[in-house]
C-alpha cells in the first residue's frame, strides 16, 4: 500500500490541520458516549458530569501529544478504555476514591510493565481464543448498560426510545455498508450529531440546555480529584485482570498499525507505548476519571487517507486541550440523548463482536466444539452475571464482591482455565506479531 505521507513526513500546514480535524472528529464520541456513562454512575449533577469529561479530554490531549512524540510514535488516537468502564460499572457500592485507587494501581503495573518488557511473557496466555473471548466479553457484559440507555424515558416510553434506537442502529450499519474513505471513518460522529439533532426534532420538550447555558466559556477542572488512596483487595484484583485485558488491547493497537508502518525497533515502541498508557491511567486515577488505552481503528483512518504522518495527530491534541478548558463547549456536546448514546454503543459494540469472531475462526484451522465450548462457557456464565441485580452479590464476602460481580472478570478467569488448564491439550500458543 503505498502512503503520500509516511511516519516520519510533515505534511504542510493546511493538510495537517484538516487531518488534525478528521482525527479529533473520530476522538470526540467515544470521550462524550464512554465518559457520560462513567460519569452517571458517581456523579448525578450535570456541572460535574461536564467536568468529568473535561478531566478526559486534558488527559487523552496531554497523553496524545506524549505518545505521538515520545511513547510508540504511531498515528494511533486514545480514547476511554471499555474495559476500565466494565470495571466501573461493576464497582456496585465502592467509593470513588477506591475505585480511583484502583485505576491508578492498574496504571502503576502497567508502566512498570511498559519498562521491563515483562507483557513478552504475559502474551502466552493470551492465544487466539482467549483474545477472541475478552473481544467478545466487552459486548455481552456491556449489554445491561445498552439496555438502560435504550429504555431510559426521558420525557417518553422506553417503547418510542427502543424504535427509535433500533432505526438508528439500522441507518449506521446501512451508512457502514455504503460509505467509503474518511466517511466511514467519522460515522460515529455523524451518527452522534445527526441523531441527536432527529431526536431533539420528534422530541423538542426532552432539550435541557439549561447547564449548557449557565456553564462558562473557560474554567478550570482541577477539583474532585482524588482525595485519599484506598485499598479494597478485591477491586484491585478485579481491576488487575480488566488491565490485563487493557493492555493486550493496547499492544494489538499498536502491532495491527505495525502492519502498515513496518518498522525495525517495533519492540522499543511497544515497551514505550504500554509505559504512557500506564502513565495515562495513573493520572486518570489521580483526576479521578476513567483510564485510557490506544485505538485499533486508527489503522483504518490511516488506509483511508493514505496519509501515515504521527505529526498530523499532534493538531487534534491541541483541539482536545483547548476544549478542555471550556465547560460550555463540552457541555452542548455532551447533551447527547442516552437513546443515541445507547444506539451508538450498539453499533460499537457489534464491531467488537465481529472482531472477536474474525479473531476465534481465523485462528483456527477447523473450528471445533472444543473451540465453541471454551468460547461459548465464559461469554454465557459472563451475561448471567452481567445482568444479576446488585443485590445479588452482597450476600457474598465483602472481598469477593468486586470479582464475582464482574462478568468480565470471570469470563477471563474462566476462559484462561478451560484454555490452559481443562483443555490444554488443545491449546494454540499466541499468534502476536
Amino acid at each position: 500500500m503505498e502512503f503520500k505521507y509516511g511516519l516520519e513526513d510533515r505534511p504542510p500546514l493546511g493538510e495537517s490541520l484538516l487531518m488534525g480535524l478528521q482525527w479529533c472528529a473520530l476522538m470526540l464520541p467515544f470521550l462524550i458516549i464512554l465518559g457520560k456513562i462513567a460519569a452517571a454512575y458517581h456523579l448525578a449533577d450535570p456541572t460535574d458530569q461536564t467536568t468529568y469529561l473535561q478531566k478526559m479530554a486534558f488527559i487523552i490531549a496531554i497523553f496524545l501529544f506524549l505518545e505521538v512524540l515520545w511513547g510508540h510514535r504511531l498515528p494511533l488516537i486514545m480514547g476511554p478504555s471499555s474495559v476500565i468502564l466494565i470495571g466501573i460499572i461493576s464497582s456496585h457500592g465502592f467509593d470513588l476514591n477506591v475505585i480511583s485507587t484502583a485505576v491508578m494501581s492498574g496504571g502503576v503495573i502497567l508502566a512498570l510493565a511498559g519498562v521491563t518488557g515483562v507483557f513478552g511473557h504475559l502474551q502466552r496466555l493470551f492465544t487466539p481464543r482467549v483474545v477472541a473471548v475478552v473481544l467478545l466479553l466487552i459486548a455481552f457484559t456491556l449489554t445491561p448498560t445498552i439496555l438502560r440507555l435504550v429504555t431510559d424515558p426521558q420525557g417518553t416510553t422506553p417503547q418510542i426510545n427502543m424504535v427509535y434506537a433500533l432505526a438508528l442502529t439500522a441507518v449506521t450499519l446501512i451508512l457502514h455498508r455504503l460509505l467509503m474513505g474518511i466517511w466511514k471513518s467519522v460515522l460515529i460522529m455523524l451518527s452522534m450529531l445527526v441523531g441527536s439533532a432527529v431526536y431533539f426534532l420528534i422530541l423538542p420538550e426532552n432539550i435541557n440546555m439549561t447547564a449548557v447555558v449557565s456553564a462558562k466559556l473557560i474554567a478550570p477542572f482541577f477539583t474532585n480529584m482524588i482525595g485519599h488512596l484506598s485499598f479494597d483487595a478485591g477491586l484491585l484484583i478485579s481491576f488487575f485482570i480488566c488491565f490485563v485485558a487493557l493492555s493486550i488491547n493496547d499492544l494489538g493497537s499498536m502491532q495491527s498499525m505495525n502492519a502498515l508502518v513496518n518498522t525495525q525497533d517495533m519492540a522499543k515502541r511497544l515497551n514505550r507505548g504500554v509505559f504512557f498508557t500506564g502513565l495515562a491511567n495513573v493520572t486518570a486515577g489521580i483526576f479521578g476519571v476513567i483510564g485510557q488505552v490506544n485505538y485499533s481503528m486508527s489503522v483504518g483512518v490511516v488506509a483511508a487517507t493514505g496519509c501515515m504522518s504521527r505529526f498530523t495527530l499532534l493538531p487534534a491534541a491541541a483541539v482536545l486541550l483547548l476544549i478542555s478548558f471550556s465547560p460550555m463547549t463540552i457541555g452542548f456536546l455532551g447533551i447527547v440523548p442516552p437513546v443515541v448514546i445507547g444506539s451508538i454503543m450498539f453499533y460499537v459494540l457489534c464491531s467488537q463482536v465481529s472482531a472477536g469472531l474474525i479473531v476465534a475462526f481465523e485462528s483456527q484451522r477447523q473450528f471445533t466444539f472444543d473451540d465453541g465450548m471454551i468460547i461459548g462457557m465464559p461469554i454465557l456464565i459472563a451475561t448471567v452475571i452481567a445482568f444479576m441485580p446488585p443485590a445479588f452479590f452482597r450476600e457474598f464476602p465483602q472481598v469477593l464482591r468486586p470479582i464475582v460481580g464482574n462478568g468480565f472478570v470471570v469470563g477471563v478467569i474462566i476462559v484462561l482455565l478451560m484454555e490452559h488448564g481443562i483443555f490444554r491439550k488443545y491449546g494454540s500458543q499466541a499468534n502476536f506479531r
